[in-house]
């Protein structure tokens, strides 16, 4: 008969848990949330993957068309041929607008770089599972990623604006340069719309989906094609104040004060430039702390 001897009392040691192990030598989760200044340093340091990744998906998009990177600029400037057929020949939309041509073709331009960003951002996150699932970087850098790519296609756009702006008789002058602090801002504003709808389109499949219509119906009420003040002139007044205030509408405004001769500050909404800083700062800071929020969720689902 065999006798089992067990240990108790103060010399039985217990098995230290995984948690008083990782303790004992300084061992953290990977997969959680770093504190946002921590998670800004992690984006600094991964500045040339974001660049990288921004110019392999710039290079690719048109990879097998003929055209190849010709599409990025000669997409938009189809678009602003339809519109002009639409609503500045059919639909007169142009009366009231000198220099209807370069007007609709900035408003066309500047759009299209908001409405690419949030497309492109929606799907940042949960269009790259794969990468995410197989790499460790902060999940943000794909949607600024995307914003860069758009960045990169608006310069090319404007090469193709300052075509059509000579063509159409405009005179180059020193304040076309005020293009360059609307779009910085416009970039900004859009980088926290691309990080936004990328969490948004992590949790929400459908909504890739639904975001056509969305921006379909913000082009219209941006003035793209046609003049606000002109269409709105009767509108009761916290439409016209909405209308004033609708960021697009604002950083469309400033790229044509800047560009276009005969759309004077007169035409700019009020405050228009104080309207662009606040929207692009609420904008990048709001989106980004959405976007951080739930790092550690991406990839999971």
């Amino acid at each position: 008969m065999s006798t089992q001897t067990t240990t108790s009392g103060p010399d039985a040691r217990a098995e230290p848990s995984a948690a008083e192990l990782a303790a004992r030598h300084n061992l953290s989760d990977t997969g959680a949330r770093p504190g946002i200044g921590e998670y800004v340093r992690r984006l600094w340091h991964y500045r040339d993957f974001i660049r990288e990744f921004a110019h392999a998906h710039a290079t690719t998009k048109y990879a097998g068309a003929r055209l190849g990177q010709f599409w990025h600029v000669l997409t938009p400037l189809l678009n602003a041929a339809v519109y002009y057929l639409i609503f500045g020949l059919l639909l007169g939309t142009d009366r009231g607008v000198e220099d209807f041509i370069p007007f609709l073709v900035t408003g066309v331009f500047v759009f299209t770089f908001t409405q690419s960003s949030v497309l492109r951002g929606v799907r940042a996150v949960s269009g790259n599972l794969d990468l995410i699932r197989a790499l460790h970087f902060p999940r943000a850098a794909l949607p600024l990623a995307v914003t860069l790519t758009q960045l990169r296609q608006m310069l090319m756009s404007l090469i193709v604006l300052t075509v059509v702006l000579l063509a159409t008789g405009q005179v180059p002058q020193w304040s076309w340069l005020l293009a360059a602090p609307a779009l910085l801002l416009q970039s900004l504003f859009n980088a926290g719309l691309a990080l936004a709808f990328a969490r948004l389109g992590s949790a929400i499949a459908d909504l890739a989906q639904l975001m056509p219509f969305v921006l379909r119906t913000w082009m219209y009420a941006s003035g793209v094609m046609y003049s606000i003040d002109v269409m709105a002139a009767g509108a009761p007044a916290p439409v016209h104040a909405l209308l004033d205030v609708n960021p697009t509408a604002v950083y469309i405004d400033l790229v044509r004060f800047a560009a276009i001769d005969s759309f004077t500050a007169a035409d700019l909404p009020p405050h228009a430039w104080v309207t662009a800083l606040v929207w692009a700062l609420v904008a990048a800071v709001g989106g980004f702390v959405y976007f951080w929020r739930a790092e550690k969720d991406y990839g999971h689902a």
